[in-house]
């Protein structure tokens, strides 16, 4: 049950509030919904810090403010030039109701373990600046999850943006999840690909990520290691396929068993298109 609720402009309007024991409220789309939490409990809303919204583009860095709405981002070309896999992501992401409520970082703080963004965002080697009256820190978000519901977050922080390192325009990048119906579904598996390669074909550099296979999406080191210096064709997939279902811990849950979560996973790679 929501308490008093505080609309502060800056993030200086904002600590203070934190400081008292207010909850931050970003999109609304977990915590309004939660089945979990105090009685009651006042709320500082984060839409009218604009500094939290922005997509901007930097020192060869992307920049994507905490509260930027999933939909926003969807469609503003930074993302989909640059950042296709996250593109993809937020494209299957709820409703578009929910992609025009949800934020980026609340997707993030939310930490579920189906959470849509959070595979892509690791492919992509994304970085989280987060903020509290004390200053800033940067923490790479494999860093920043630890379990369902977990986070490194602190008391009084709170994630500002995403900073992203684009990859190389040739780079293949690509975004799937398996849900028990077409849309609106929660991801039974998903996983994200961003893999480059040189001029002769080779993988230079695979980053392959999970979500719903695991306590916290994740990446996969064995996997990669499969895919790198090697040609991306059906053996090579193949054999990070076998990596991939080695690798994850998933549960069985009413969505699906574990041994579907094991063997999806797999298959999810095998979907990639492979060269000759």
């Amino acid at each position: 049950m929501i308490g008093a609720v505080y609309c502060p402009t800056s993030l200086e309007a904002l600590w203070p509030l934190l400081a008292d024991g207010a909850h931050v409220l970003a999109g609304g789309t977990d915590l309004l919904v939660a089945k979990r939490g105090p009685a009651s409990c006042a709320v500082a809303l984060l839409e009218g810090i604009g500094e939290l919204a922005g997509i901007s583009e930097g020192d060869g860095l992307i920049r994507l403010g905490a509260m930027a709405s999933h939909a926003t981002l969807a469609r503003h070309p930074l993302v989909r030039q640059h950042l296709a896999v996250l593109a993809l992501a937020l494209e299957t992401l709820g409703s578009p109701p929910i992609r025009a409520m949800g934020t980026l970082g609340g997707n993030i703080a939310t930490a579920s373990p189906a959470g849509d963004t959070l595979p892509a965002l690791l492919a992509l080697n994304a970085r989280l600046e987060l903020a509290s009256a004390k200053g800033r820190r940067v923490v790479p978000l494999a860093d920043f999850l630890l379990g369902p519901g977990r986070t490194a977050l602190a008391a009084g922080e709170i994630i500002a943006a995403v900073v992203v390192a684009p990859p190389a325009p040739a780079a293949l990048q690509h975004f799937e999840k398996i849900g028990r119906r077409d849309a609106l579904a929660i991801a039974v598996a998903s996983l994200a690909a961003v893999i480059a390669t040189d001029a002769a074909g080779t993988v230079t550099e695979a980053r392959l990520a999970v979500g719903s296979l695991a306590p916290t999406a994740r990446r996969l080191p064995a996997a990669e290691a499969a895919l790198t210096g090697q040609r991306l064709n059906r053996e090579s997939l193949t054999r990070a396929a076998a990596a991939i279902r080695e690798a994850v811990s998933p549960m069985t849950d009413v969505r699906a068993s574990a041994a579907y979560r094991r063997q999806a996973a797999g298959n999810l790679l095998l979907r990639l298109t492979p060269q000759p």
